[in-house]
């Protein structure tokens, strides 16, 4: 049976250690944290360590921020092991020298508080070295069945592309959100809207998809819609995002 030590306590890790710790196949030997108090409600203590007690193990997964990754790897007490990363953007060569390097990044949008079908999560995996892409492979064909190689520079213009999609998104449902709130409409009566918009792009591009006023090139509708903004933010992205969708 493999060994795994996760590092890390965020939502990432909270995740991931859900799903490991019930493997047959794997085995979580030790999470490693800062501060015991952030993982003692779901990680047994016997499993929590300080990061520079942790013993070896098959994998080491560090799920921290991306600006801590460099400094967690230095602090692993071990050598010649295999070590990953789960960040989008971070390139796995942050990683330190004294061991095998890795990247396991799961591309989904993680909240302790909500919980996720990991089969459905995309893995995305690097290694530096062939033969640890294949115990990297068989863990997440395990977790997942989502799994691609993708090099660090493609990881990179992913998660910008994720942005885009999700966090830019989620601020726009924020905006809408609050437009609904300050005219005393429930924010419920957007939901089967989102949905379907979400739900079109599995069959068409999403370029195919758009549909409004921009792309149908409504002056008059666009027009109405900017003297309702009265908030200078708003009425900025509306106007920038109006003229992307007829530049394209």
């Amino acid at each position: 049976m493999k060994t795994i030590n996760i590092i890390g306590s965020g939502n990432v890790a909270y995740h991931l250690i859900q799903v490991i710790k019930n493997l047959s196949d794997f085995k979580l030997q030790q999470v490693g944290v800062r501060s015991k108090e952030k993982v003692l409600e779901y990680v047994p203590n016997e499993l929590i360590s300080e990061i520079k007690d942790l013993k070896p193990a098959d994998i080491t997964i560090i799920s921290v921020s991306d600006g801590a990754i460099s400094e967690v790897s230095n602090t692993i007490p071990y050598s010649n092991h295999f070590v990953v990363h789960t960040s989008g953007t971070t390139n796995m060569n942050v990683l330190n020298d004294k061991n095998r390097k890795g990247v396991l990044y799961p591309l989904q949008t993680f909240s302790k508080n909500k919980s996720i079908d990991f089969k459905k999560v995309p893995l995305c995996l690097e290694t530096q070295q062939t033969e640890d892409m294949f115990i990297l492979k068989k863990l997440s064909e395990i977790l997942s069945d989502k799994v691609y190689e993708i090099s660090s520079e493609q990881r990179k213009s992913l998660h910008v592309s994720a942005v885009f999609v999700s966090n830019f998104a989620n601020h726009m449902y924020t905006i809408g959100s609050e437009i609904c709130k300050e005219n005393e409409i429930p924010f419920e009566i957007l939901q089967p809207l989102i949905q379907e918009t979400a739900d079109k792009i599995r069959f068409l591009t999403p370029k195919e998809a758009q549909t409004g006023p921009a792309i149908r090139h409504d002056e008059k509708t666009i027009s109405a819609h900017e003297d309702f903004l009265t908030n200078k933010t708003y009425k900025n992205i509306y106007k920038q995002i109006t003229e992307s969708i007829q530049n394209v």
